[in-house]
């Protein structure tokens, strides 16, 4: 059997095993945080008057470093670079870094910032996480629309009976959208909303009630178990894959015992072969 010994391989096959490999990986993590801290620190004025120069300089090799990254990428999987959205991200987000931030791009600036979530693609356990999230759209997308129904309801029942003593908060269908949506994440919905509706209409609270308990508890919790659900079928998936490079190892391991069980089958042949003198 045949093997590839490391000097017949090619250069861009070296490339991609640093690439690929873990202490590359961690370098990369290294310089998202150092150039996270770098970024926070632009923000403040007493730092920037201290180390302006410097944070400038760290940003810029930081940025440099992320060029060369990609640049790599791009050369040793050529094609398949833009096969996942991963790697997408990552590109688009060194992109807008190269972006001119003079005149009306200036805001472009501010999204430097973005390089940050590259920690998101960097690593794995967030990938699951973000792809977890992603495959629980569709249930999510559902209950999403029911929110939408009982908020209607809501809004257009509030707007009905609570719009002439209070136009401010339920003038409107649109007014009563954003009062009820404060009331659901429950941010001064007794004090501030609830309990001075309640003086003029008493029975006011056999409307809020069953709002806040619809909303607030049983629906929230309804996305986070569809959430956790998704999360679930996801580390079951991943579990059930085995990584290629190890099957293939695997089966090198097998094809390499086959190999030596065979030469020693033939190798007690050629003694039983030879005659006895």
């Amino acid at each position: 059997m045949t093997t590839t010994t490391p000097l017949s391989r090619s250069p861009r096959d070296r490339l991609l095993d640093l690439v690929q490999s873990s202490r590359f990986q961690n370098a990369i993590i290294f310089i998202i945080i150092i150039n996270g801290i770098v970024l926070g620190l632009e923000t403040s004025a007493q730092a920037m008057e201290l180390a302006g120069p410097l944070l400038l300089s760290i940003d810029r090799i930081c940025l440099t470093i992320f060029i060369v990254e990609i640049g790599l990428k791009l050369y040793v999987l050529r094609g398949r670079f833009f096969r996942e959205g991963w790697n997408i991200f990552d590109f688009l987000v060194v992109a807008i870094s190269l972006v001119p931030s003079e005149g009306g791009l200036a805001v472009l600036r501010s999204l430097r910032v973005l390089r940050v979530m590259r920690m998101i693609s960097t690593l794995p356990n967030m990938r699951r996480v973000i792809a977890a999230m992603l495959h629980a759209l569709p249930g999510v997308s559902s209950v999403a629309g029911i929110v939408g129904i009982i908020f209607y309801v809501g809004a257009v029942i509030s707007t009905k009976l609570f719009a002439a003593s209070f136009p401010e908060w339920f003038g409107s269908v649109g007014s009563s959208l954003y009062t009820l949506f404060q009331v659901m994440t429950l941010e001064s919905w007794s004090m501030g909303i609830v309990r001075p509706v309640m003086d003029v209409y008493p029975f006011a609270w056999l409307f809020f009630v069953p709002f806040i308990i619809v909303t607030t508890y049983t629906v929230v919790n309804l996305v986070v178990g569809i959430i956790v659900g998704a999360m679930e079928e996801k580390a079951i998936e991943e579990g059930t894959k085995e990584d290629p490079a190890k099957v293939w190892l695997k089966l090198e391991n097998r094809l390499d015992s086959v190999d030596a069980k065979l030469a020693e089958l033939l190798k007690e042949r050629d003694e039983r072969r030879v005659p006895p003198r």
